[in-house]
Formats: C-alpha cells, structure tokens, sequence
C-alpha cells in the first residue's frame, strides 16, 4: 500500500497564537481603554518593520524587530506613554510575548492531525493509498521564541507530539514573503523541487501569497469571514474560517 505524505506548515503569529491576547499587558502601559489599538499598532509595525528591513537587505532577529515595534507603538499612540514604558515594563510585556494565547480552534485540528496518525482499518483494496501528514511550525521568530511560545501554551500541550520540527527563518535571516523563506522551509521538510506536496495555514494575506509565488499551496485562515481582499498577484488555495476548518479542507 503506498503512502502519501502531505506536510503542513503552520504559520505561528496571529494564526496559531493571538498577538491581541497580549492586551492585559499593555494595559499597563496605555491604560486599559486603548489597550487594544497599541496591540494592533504594535502588530503592524511588527510586520512593516519585517518587510522594510528584507527590502534593505539587511537583517536583525524577530526579537529585536518586536521589541522596537513595540516602543515605536507606544510612541506614535501617545509620546507621552514613553515614560510610562520603563524597562521593568518592557521587560514584562515581552515575556508575555512568548506566552500568547491559542485561537480557540487549534487544539481541535492539532486532534484531527493526531487522529490522521493512529492506524485505520485494512483498505479493501491493496492498491489504497494511506495519506500520512506531518505538521510544523514555519515562523518569523526565532528558534527560543517559537520554542517558549508553543511550551507557554497550555491548550497546545497534550497535542506537543504532533509537530515533527520547528522552522525559523532566523536560520536563513530572511523574512517571510520573501522567496527564500518559503524555500528553506521545503529543504527543511525534505520536498525541495516538490513544493506542490506542502501546505501553508496563515492568516496572513502576505504570507500566503508569498507561499503559492513559490509553489507550494496554501489555505488562508479568515476568521472574520471578509473574503479574500489581496489584489497582489496570487490567491489562497482554500479559504477556511478557522485552522481546524483548514486542516479538514487538507486532510
């Protein structure tokens, strides 16, 4: 009976773990009001400062990249907060950096990765074919920060087992959407050339297209149910609601 693998890579940041749970902490910081809008700000100066620095050609890790975003937030919200973000602060909003929470829905499709993997019964057929899938992590942050985050999720913690490796493009200091992340990734998994035979799950529209310009095929996770907006170049290969609904879709 053969045997087909099918990879799944799955994007960390706003797709697996929600940067907006992070908001109890900043509340410390622009009171409890404007907690969220410093979350959001944060978030996209995170991934601004991502792509300016790829079109530089330059690189610095995803934790320096966080730790500026964040004092660069703060202080187009209100430059009178900079006092406010004291290294004390700054110190313990970053370690919740690394113990985000998990959308509600993850640990249901890390099962349903589980469940893929236990024996089925005999195929009435020994021309069958069994589909094996094999589940990562493929993040911008560095190897320590995807390590501490997945660890600090306590939803995530029984379904540990399923992921068979972690993928930093801290490794190859490039980020996401350029070419070279996605391709580094494929050398990773073992489908360099193949790239048709992985999956990326993202909720992020730039991480998407970046994934199907370089061949492999991607589901796009809209939670919000808006349909897909993006008008650069390339579309999802599924759209789901949510990463349990993606996995389904795949599997």
């Amino acid at each position: 009976m053969a045997t087909i693998t099918t990879i799944i890579a799955f994007d960390l940041y706003g797709t697996i773990l929600s940067t907006d749970s992070i908001a109890a902490e900043l509340a410390e910081v622009a009171g409890h009001d404007r907690a969220g809008e410093l979350a959001s700000l944060w978030r996209r100066y995170q991934l601004e400062y991502t792509w300016r620095i790829n079109s530089m050609g330059h690189y610095r890790p995803f934790t320096t990249l966080t730790l500026a975003s964040l004092r660069h937030a703060v202080a187009d919200l209100d430059p009178a907060l900079v006092s406010v973000l004291t290294p004390d602060r700054e110190d313990r909003v970053m370690r919740a950096y690394d113990a985000l929470r998990v959308f509600p829905e993850v640990p249901a499709a890390f099962r349903s990765i589980r469940d893929q993997a236990e024996p089925a019964p005999a195929p009435a057929t020994a021309a069958a074919a069994k589909t094996r899938v094999e589940a990562y992590v493929f993040s911008n942050g560095t190897a320590d920060m995807i390590s501490s985050s997945l660890s600090n999720a306590p939803d995530l913690a029984p379904h540990a087992g399923v992921l068979r490796g972690l993928v930093s493009v801290d490794e190859v200091r490039v980020y996401k959407p350029d070419r070279r992340a996605y391709e580094h990734l494929l050398r990773r998994v073992g489908k360099e050339g193949r790239p048709e035979e992985v999956w990326l799950v993202s909720s992020n529209p730039f991480d998407v297209v970046g994934a199907v310009s370089a061949g492999l095929r991607a589901a796009w996770v809209d939670r919000a149910g808006r349909g897909w907006t993006d008008r650069l170049l390339f579309e999802p290969t599924i759209v789901a609601r949510g990463v349990d609904e993606a996995v389904r879709e795949i599997i």
